[in-house]
């Protein structure tokens, strides 16, 4: 597992080759290492219930970005479906901003978190009593707090960079923007929590079923947000 540093370090590497390069998945990448350090910084200051557990929850997070990234960059692996869509979409220059954004939120919130949450509670579920079970879940869901404040520079830094165009939204929006990017990733992440838990507790048989019904459920949402018009953006917001 990377140090903290290490980390943030190996993915501002990614941002600076791929900026240079006109890469667009640096999109997505330069809204995570934000996400990421802000994240280290809520550990830091001691707002979860366990910091180290988080802690290892968000390394072992990354991992799976960096596995798919290697996958879809060597051929020598499959790349999980909902990847291979957004590193795709990436190499489309006539995709908006957001696109490329929510792509790879949704890829690696739907897929990447379901898998890493259950890694993370598997070894240890059977042993939790009802109290534990409750202070994990509220790490999780403090989570997207720290998510909330940090759209707002995700808007200024990463989105206006990109399109500048969204400055002029964003002042006539306010809030609105970020609330409703805020709500549908709450909306994801509170889904993701029963498919870890249903991961965890069912046999292989049932997390099989339940891991492809992931990957074809996450897949299945990038083409809804490859489409052309922007309601894509708010389909999961409010169901």
């Amino acid at each position: 597992m990377l140090e903290h540093g290490k980390l943030l370090d190996r993915m501002h590497t990614l941002i600076t080759g791929w900026e240079q390069d006109r890469d667009q998945r640096a999109i997505f990448l330069s809204c995570y290492v934000q996400m990421t350090a802000n994240m280290f910084q809520a550990i830091d200051r001691g707002e979860f219930h366990d910091p180290a557990w988080v802690s290892n929850l968000v390394h072992h997070f990354a991992d799976f970005y960096f596995d798919a990234l290697e996958a879809y960059n060597s051929g020598l692996k499959p790349t999980p479906g909902p990847w291979l869509a957004t590193f795709d979409a990436a190499q489309n220059p006539r995709l908006h901003v957001l696109q490329h954004l929510v792509l790879g939120i949704n890829a690696h919130i739907n897929y990447d978190l379901c898998f890493a949450i259950e890694d993370a509670l598997r070894t240890e579920w059977s042993c939790l009593d009802a109290s534990m079970r409750q202070q994990r879940y509220e790490d999780h869901c403090h989570v997207n707090q720290v998510i909330a404040s940090t759209l707002d520079a995700v808007q200024d830094t990463v989105v206006e960079r990109y399109s500048p165009g969204m400055d002029l939204v964003d002042r006539l929006l306010g809030r609105l923007d970020e609330k409703l990017m805020s709500q549908m990733i709450q909306s994801w992440r509170g889904e993701v929590w029963k498919q870890a838990v249903h991961l965890v507790e069912g046999d292989a048989f049932e997390r099989q079923k339940v891991s492809e019904e992931i990957e074809s459920r996450t897949t299945n949402r990038a083409k809804v947000l490859l489409g052309p018009k922007l309601v894509w953006f708010l389909e999961d917001t409010f169901d």
